[in-house]
C-alpha cells in the first residue's frame, strides 16, 4: 500500500486528489495538509511513501517546504503548478531541489479530462513511490565540471539524440552541463514536459551549461554545439534537407507520449544511420523502445541509464531489456561516455 499525503491549500483541490488516489486500491490517503508547514508536522506523524505539493500556499509555499522536506525527510515529492511561464518556472526550481515529478494544476475542467487526469496522477504516483531519494539528493551535490575533448579525435557519431521523462530535468541538467565548449556534433532531446515548461528548462540549463541550449523551433538545422530541445507537447523528427539537417515539427496522433522520443530515435536512425548516438534516461514506460530498435537496426550506438541512479526504471528498462543497449550507465558516467564514444 502506497501512503499519500496531500498538500494544498484548497479544499477542493485537496478533496478532488483524495478521492482520485482512493479509487486505486494500491493507494491510501493518509491525510491531508493546507500548507508547507502542516504538511512538515504531518509528514514527521504519518510517515507518507510519496507527497503531492502545491506550490502557492499561505503560512510557507511549496517551495520551502520541499526545502525542508528534502533536507529532513527526503522522500519522493510530485509537485502542482500552475500553467503559466512563472508557474514553469519555479517548477524547474522545485525539480532542482529535489521533487521528482510535477502535474499542471488545470483542473478547473476536470470534468472534461478526468479520466486523463486521474491517469496521470495515479501511474505517477505508483512510479516514484519507489525512487532512488537518497540518490536523488546526492547528485544535487555532484554536478560535474566540463569533460575535455581531446584535440583533433575524429567524430565517429555525428548526433545525440536523448530521450527522458519522469526525474529527466535533473539528470539532463547533470550531462549537459558536463558537456564542453566547442562540443562538436547537434544535440537533440525529446523530455516529456508540458508546453511553457520546455522554454523555461531550456533557459535554465543554457545557464548552466557551455554548450548553447535552447527551446527548437521548427525547421531550423541542426548546429554543432547546440541542444535543441523540443517544445512541450510538440512531436519532432530530423529530415535532411539538402547538406543540412533540420528539426521538424510533427503532428501525428499514433504517439501518446508527447514529444515522442520513439518519434526522435527512429527519425535519427533514419537520418544518421551508423552515425547516431542515441541516450535513453529516466522515464515511466517504454517510449523509446520502438525508435531504438530502429536506430540499432542502423548501426547506432545506444547508452541507458542504470537502474541505481533512475527515478523511475522504465523507459531505460524497455531497452536494456531488448537488449538494445550498448551501455548501461550512472547518470554521472555518461557525459564521460559519450565523449569517448563519439
Amino acid at each position: 500500500m502506497i501512503k499519500v499525503l496531500v498538500v494544498d491549500d484548497s479544499a477542493f483541490m485537496r478533496r478532488t486528489l483524495s478521492r482520485m488516489m482512493e479509487k486505486d486500491s494500491a493507494i491510501q490517503v493518509v491525510g491531508t495538509a493546507s500548507n508547507g508547514l502542516e504538511a512538515l508536522e504531518k509528514i514527521e506523524t504519518l510517515k507518507p511513501d510519496v507527497v503531492t505539493l502545491d506550490i502557492e500556499m499561505p503560512v510557507m509555499n511549496g517551495i520551502e517546504a520541499l526545502k525542508q522536506i528534502m533536507a529532513k525527510h527526503p522522500l519522493p515529492v510530485i509537485m502542482f503548478s500552475s500553467l503559466t511561464k512563472e508557474g514553469a518556472d519555479i517548477t524547474m526550481e522545485a525539480l532542482n531541489l529535489g521533487a521528482c515529478d510535477f502535474i499542471t494544476k488545470d483542473f478547473a475542467n476536470v470534468s472534461i479530462n478526468i479520466l486523463n487526469r486521474e491517469s496521470e496522477l495515479l501511474s505517477k504516483v505508483k512510479s516514484v513511490a519507489t525512487m532512488k531519494v537518497r540518490f536523488l539528493m546526492k547528485r544535487l551535490e555532484s554536478i560535474r565540471k566540463p569533460i575535455a575533448i581531446i584535440s583533433g579525435k575524429k567524430v565517429r557519431h555525428e548526433i545525440l539524440s536523448i530521450g527522458a521523462s519522469t526525474g529527466g530535468p535533473p539528470a539532463l541538467q547533470h550531462i549537459l552541463s558536463s558537456l564542453p565548449a566547442g562540443f562538436p556534433v547537434p544535440v537533440v532531446i525529446a523530455q516529456h514536459m508540458p508546453k511553457l515548461f520546455t522554454q523555461s528548462f531550456s533557459q535554465r540549463l543554457n545557464s548552466m551549461s557551455q554548450i548553447e541550449v535552447r527551446e527548437a523551433e521548427d525547421r531550423e538545422p541542426l548546429k554543432p554545439g547546440v541542444a535543441l530541445i523540443a517544445p512541450g507537447d510538440t512531436h519532432v523528427e530530423l529530415k535532411r534537407k539538402g547538406r543540412e539537417v533540420i528539426i521538424e515539427f510533427v503532428k501525428d496522433a499514433k504517439y501518446v507520449y508527447r514529444p515522442s522520443v520513439d518519434l526522435l530515435m527512429q527519425s535519427t536512425a533514419n537520418t544518421y544511420e551508423s552515425r547516431s548516438l542515441g541516450v535513453i534516461l529516466t522515464g515511466m514506460g517504454n517510449d523509446g523502445l520502438a525508435g531504438m530498435t530502429e536506430m540499432k537496426k542502423k548501426n547506432g550506438f545506444i547508452i541507458a541509464q542504470n537502474e541505481e541512479t533512475c527515478v523511475v526504471y522504465g523507459m531505460p528498462r524497455a531497452v536494456v531489456n531488448a537488449k538494445l543497449a550498448d551501455l548501461v550507465l550512472p547518470i554521472d558516467k555518461i557525459s564521460e561516455e559519450i565523449i569517448r564514444v563519439l
